[in-house]
């Protein structure tokens, strides 16, 4: 019965590695992009179509608004990872709520959600969404607060 067990287990061993072997060969493969660039290097007007860049991944990073240049369209947020510095350009959208807004309404303390995208080493902010203030949220607290406390008060005077 060991023996058995032990046959089973070097079995599935040796599938296993094989496996992955042939894994590592499908990645080591050249991909079909690189397949086509033969081909593509016959032509002329080819060559433009291959330099193609991959489309940028999409980041996000939410925090507190550190510091804004809105006249050099800069931006950095204290994020959970860190600092990270921002540049705005044309086409970045900034939202205060449901309004749109410019960079320059954006303040430092803000909290703020930024999508970018990482272009020639530089960040680039696509959407920038800017949170309730803390100050508005302290104000709406002492409300609530003010509000409790109101009902407390008219209780005793109905029991008389």
């Amino acid at each position: 019965m060991k023996r058995a067990i032990a046959i089973i287990v070097s079995v599935l061993f040796v599938l296993s590695v094989a496996g992955l072997s042939f894994a590592a060969e499908k990645a080591a493969t050249p991909a079909p992009a690189e397949k086509k660039a033969a081909p593509a290097e016959k032509k002329e007007a080819a060559p433009a179509k291959t330099e193609k860049k991959a489309p940028a991944k999409v980041k996000q990073v939410t925090g507190e608004v550190a510091a804004v240049d809105a006249a050099a369209k800069t931006l950095t947020v204290k994020g959970k990872k860190g600092d990270v510095a921002l540049m705005a350009d044309d086409k970045t959208t900034v939202k205060v709520g449901k309004d749109k807004k410019a960079l320059a309404d954006v303040k430092a303390g803000d909290k703020v959600t930024v999508k970018f995208t990482e272009m020639d080493g530089k960040n680039v902010a696509k959407n920038i969404v800017v949170s309730a203030a803390p100050a508005e949220k302290k104000e709406a607290a002492s409300t609530k607060t003010e509000k409790k406390a109101a009902p407390a008060e008219k209780k005793p005077a109905e029991k008389k």
